[in-house]
């Protein structure tokens, strides 16, 4: 366990009596409401000082919704909530800007996500010409964007960078690596190629969710988070509890133990990048 404080970069809050998740419809574990109190409940044993809130996929036309909800949520937590990271309808183009304004009025608003592992079966769905004018547009307000694929995606987020040389990337959960079948490549060597743009980092979060749930084991893991932190080096990645979606596959401790697992050779300094630091410089915490 780390003897510091953690900030985690990646947590869902949300209440489905509040706002409505539809893929929550076939994942009833996850289909009830989860808040700042089952947060400090489920992460018992590890010590965790502050948070990112990242967005939960809600219905169509709901994303400035579920933002005003946590930033009410945040306003009763304001030590532990730090930053938001919302869903915006960047597909829109140009007539995004609206919806973009409104959420730079929310104090806690850092970053954008829309979940471009949901068009799988839309290759190049990432690099229309209206999805990349919509994110070219986040540095004007000081918005970073998280980028959530599935690993057969990679190269579209690599492109994706490529043409977005002014916007703050960060992969999250590693890209989703094929852990449950055991693979490795193009994986491996296309997240090299992404480390190798100086405005992409990488949380490393979500991992055991893409293992057998019910029998994964830290052998199988360990090797993709070691690969990550070898291309981003540690100045480049961030802890993500992926809370509650982890605990489909895992406790928090649990996976606290896993990454501590794998660093525990690194220095001090190397360590608090990791569980802290990193994720308060980029989300400006």
């Amino acid at each position: 366990m780390p003897d510091f404080p953690i900030v985690d970069s990646h947590v869902h809050l949300y209440d489905p009596g509040a706002l409505d998740f539809p893929w929550m419809a076939n994942v009833p574990k996850l289909n009830r409401p989860y808040l700042p109190d089952d947060f400090r409940k489920l992460t018992a044993g590890v010590d965790v000082e502050a948070l990112v809130f990242v967005e939960v996929d809600a219905a169509p036309d709901q994303h400035l919704r579920e933002a005003e909800w946590v930033a009410k949520v945040a306003r009763s937590e304001p030590d532990l909530i730090r930053g938001m990271v919302a869903a915006i309808p960047l597909e829109k183009g140009e007539a995004a800007r609206a919806d973009l304004a409104a959420y730079a009025e929310v104090g806690i608003a850092r970053g954008v996500r829309r979940l471009i592992e949901r068009h799988l079966d839309e290759p190049g769905w990432a690099l229309q010409d209206d999805f990349v004018a919509g994110v070219q547009m986040l540095p004007e307000f000081g918005f970073s964007f998280d980028i959530c694929v599935l690993h057969p995606q990679l190269a579209d987020a690599i492109e994706l960078v490529r043409r977005c040389p002014k916007v703050s990337f960060v992969i999250d959960h590693i890209a989703k690596p094929g852990i449950r079948d055991g693979l490795v490549e193009p994986w491996k060597s296309e997240m090299r190629e992404i480390a190798s743009f100086p405005n992409v980092a990488c949380k490393v979060s979500g991992v055991v969710t893409e293992a057998h749930h019910d029998r994964w084991t830290e052998a199988e893991v360990i090797p993709y988070i070691e690969h990550t932190i070898d291309c981003f080096g540690f100045d480049r990645v961030m802890f993500g509890g992926d809370w509650p979606v982890s605990e489909l596959a895992s406790t928090y401790k649990r996976w606290v133990d896993v990454v501590d697992t794998v660093v525990a050779g690194a220095s001090e300094a190397e360590r608090r990048k990791l569980y802290r630091d990193n994720a308060i410089a980029f989300y400006r915490l």
